[in-house]
């Protein structure tokens, strides 16, 4: 009977993961699918702790409270600004946990194993060591406690394949020879160094990508958990979260119009690449009450928030400006981009804990046709996403990528802390054209001294 509990959960559970992932499709839904996620996460778990395998269960309980906890109070005290990191961080742990597993099964049976076996134990293993150091050096790159530039030396790509050939054999040694543990402790090793080596090059702007694919290697390790420990509920999941994670990864690359090993291998960003671009000229500086003016007595106001906005958390100031602009008659539209951020949807997220109307979110195909007829675009905090470069300069290391078309509009104001270059170190023409003013300050400060002075004029 317990059995059929089990399974019967395991289910209902695979189910709801499912019906979560496709709520997924549409903000208005994404809630629902949340709840529907953790719903099914709920089942796992109760499914789980039924297992006739379970000698005792004094060490879950004491896992699940401090689990229990640390959840709670990272969901509580972390603001939403640091959300990539914190996800860079569950992905870190989610794979070391996959990676323990995997080592708990060789260390009891590995000597026992059949070859697929160890092949699946090998690939979990392999997958979850290197995702594990990979999702550190992503939340220490976002975190600023490293540097967010691509990390580079002399060989560095020799290194990597080297480290990577060298995990191969290891992986098709063990598969062959189980009993070898110096080729399981050693593969784990290298593995642990290619992920920190992977993700050193890469440039914080790049982020989205990164924690799309390492999402992708933290679900297909749970897989193979799920494979080596004959559970379906890990097997389904896993497959979910790790070809999702992947197509959201090729999905982010074609937003950037770049290609995965570009990405990957690119090292974009870095100083040769961010002086090989750049237009000498001025930047108009304008006041509070002048933007004021424009956007009270605009028809059209659009808002395109980037990770600026993040920083000074001014997400609620904004939806307050907005409503004030809705009052006076002005139509207020919001353009996101599907890269704009640290990591994917990181816009859409802000915007919905300030409850702005999800009928305001309007995506880059579908805005860039009204630009030409909006009044006033206010940049909050962007660079690459509203570089026109990309656009128009083929030398520009973001040829090719769509941007949202903010320099076709009457007039921009972009909202930056200084005259600095944007996070990923590419200079933006847009703020040296005829149209576009520089407003100065944190975004915060500087929306809610807009809101009052729309209020005024």
């Amino acid at each position: 009977m317990t059995h059929y509990f089990i399974e019967a959960s395991y289910l209902l559970a695979s189910l709801l993961f499912i019906y979560g992932l496709r709520c997924m499709t549409h903000p208005e839904s994404a809630r629902r699918g949340m709840k529907a996620a953790e719903l099914g996460m709920l089942m796992a778990i109760i499914g789980t702790l039924m297992h006739k395998d379970i000698i005792s269960y004094e060490w879950i309980i004491a896992g699940l409270i401090l689990g229990g906890t640390i959840g709670g109070v990272i969901s509580y005290w972390v603001p939403m600004t640091a959300l990539p990191q914190r996800a860079a961080l569950s992905l870190a742990f989610g794979a070391l946990a996959a990676t323990l597993v995997g080592i708990a099964e060789y260390h009891s049976h590995g000597a026992e194993f059949s070859r697929f076996k160890m092949t699946v134990i090998g690939f979990e293993v392999l997958l979850g060591s290197l995702t594990t150091t990979g999702s550190l050096i992503a939340a220490g790159k976002l975190q600023d406690l490293l540097p967010g530039t691509p990390l580079t030396f002399k060989g560095q790509k020799m290194v990597n394949s080297g480290l990577l050939i060298m995990m191969g054999l290891l992986f098709l040694h063990l598969i062959f020879h189980p009993d070898a543990a110096w080729a399981m402790a050693l593969m784990v090793v290298l593995a642990w160094a290619f992920g920190v080596m992977l993700v050193l090059p890469i440039g914080a702007a790049d982020m989205p990508v990164v924690m799309a694919l390492l999402n992708s290697y933290a679900g297909l390790a749970a897989s193979a958990t799920g494979f080596a420990i004959s559970n379906n509920v890990l097997i389904i999941a896993g497959t979910l979260d790790g070809f999702s994670g992947f197509i959201l990864s090729v999905a982010m690359c074609k937003a950037m119009n770049r290609s995965m090993s570009n990405v990957l291998f690119g090292a974009f960003g870095s100083a040769s690449e961010s002086a090989a671009t750049g237009e000498a000229g001025h930047m108009r500086e304008v006041g509070i009450e002048d933007v004021a003016t424009q956007m009270a007595y605009a028809r059209q106001v659009v808002f395109v928030p980037g990770y600026g906005m993040a920083t000074a958390q001014a997400q609620h100031v904004v939806r307050e400006l907005s409503d004030v602009l809705e009052e006076r008659g002005v139509n207020v539209k919001f353009a996101i981009h599907p890269v704009a951020g640290r990591m994917p949807g990181h816009m859409n997220v802000l915007l919905a804990e300030a409850n702005v109307p999800y009928s305001q979110l309007y995506e880059l195909e579908q805005i860039n046709s009204d630009f030409p007829n909006t009044d006033v675009s206010v940049v909050i905090g962007a660079n690459d996403v509203v570089n026109p470069d990309a656009r128009d300069n083929p030398q520009s290391p973001i040829a090719g990528m769509p941007i949202l078309e903010v320099d076709r509009s009457k007039s921009v104001i972009v909202l930056k802390r200084g005259k600095g270059k944007g996070f990923s170190g590419i200079e933006n023409p847009l703020f040296f054209k005829p149209n576009t003013g520089m407003l100065y300050g944190d975004a915060k400060d500087t929306l809610s001294k807009l809101v009052h002075a729309v209020k005024d004029a």
